[in-house]
């Protein structure tokens, strides 16, 4: 069983909620987690002194992996020269020099495409055909079970209670291109509102016989939450095994002085549905309180 930390949108800067990010900080550590997720948007203006802040706070989390990707965020906003000659000079200083990456440990792949487009869109994201194809040849090198996930900020699918929530351009070229890589999970953020759920929700799809697991974290350290999430604050727990990958999205309560999980989602890898009863009853005495949806990967 692998345990992954996926959190989103920190928005170093004004938004920035010191007091939410050192209960995140401390959550994490007490989860001990095998790989953390940190999906872009690390500050609010790509400042240079928000940056060297985002990177004090991801060396203070805990001593594992951490997969990252740019926000629109991350990139000038205001500075229009930089934003037109030099748009990841900061994010690759502090934050990683790559933009692109792939991240293994035994028995899983984390693929993390850079959906920003500084020159073309401020806001909404693309993923190009050279990324998809640079994914292929990542998963291609990957042993047949391991499980496969994608990492970008922006999202692939709407959350179906959120309007005004357009989906990436050849958001649905790249869905099909990604179930043909036997893609199990998308991590994204952008939206300020988590959502999980499975492509088949939004997109049929080439093929319609396989669906991807999506997990969109809300914002997890900043005040700039949206829709149900409103001024609220919230992150991902992801446990996954050979057989079910199991979501639980958890969001800040100041009544409780802390996270709370408030649903969690169970979805069966390929359609192995001998695994049904084993889950369900793994799941059966942890169902009370909150939301717990049960469903198939494909």
């Amino acid at each position: 069983m692998l345990t992954l930390f996926h959190i989103s949108d920190l928005h170093f800067g004004p938004p920035y909620y010191p007091e939410i990010g050192e209960k995140v900080r401390a959550f994490a550590h007490e989860l001990e987690p095998d790989i953390i997720v940190a999906s872009g948007d690390f500050t609010q203006r790509a400042r240079e002194e928000q940056f060297r802040a985002a990177r004090n706070y991801l060396d203070r989390l805990p001593q594992v992996p951490i997969v990252v990707t740019p926000g629109n965020h991350d990139v000038p906003l205001h500075d229009v020269w930089r934003r037109m000659t030099d748009p990841f000079g900061r994010y690759r200083e502090y934050i990683n020099p790559d933009l692109d990456t792939v991240t293994r440990l035994p028995g899983l792949v984390v693929v993390a495409l850079n959906s920003t487009a500084p020159r073309r869109a401020i806001v909404n994201g693309r993923i190009s055909r050279r990324q998809l194809a640079y994914a292929r040849r990542a998963f291609e090198e990957t042993p047949e079970g391991d499980l496969r996930v994608i990492v970008s900020h922006h999202h692939f699918a709407p959350p179906p209670d959120f309007e005004g929530a357009d989906v990436m351009p050849k958001a649905k070229r790249a869905l099909d291109a990604l179930t043909s890589m036997n893609v199990d999970l998308i991590l994204g953020g952008h939206l300020h509102r988590g959502y999980i759920g499975n492509s088949l929700d939004v997109y049929s799809g080439a093929n319609r016989e396989y669906g991807i697991v999506i997990a969109q974290s809300g914002t997890t350290t900043s005040r700039r939450g949206r829709a149900r999430e409103r001024e609220k604050n919230s992150f991902n727990v992801i446990r996954m095994d050979d057989h079910v990958i199991r979501v639980t999205h958890y969001m800040h309560f100041e009544d409780a002085d802390g996270f709370l999980p408030t649903s969690r989602h169970i979805f069966f890898r390929g359609g192995r549905l001998r695994h049904q009863a084993e889950a369900a009853a793994a799941v059966s005495d942890h169902n009370r309180g909150y939301h717990v949806n049960v469903r198939l990967q494909a």
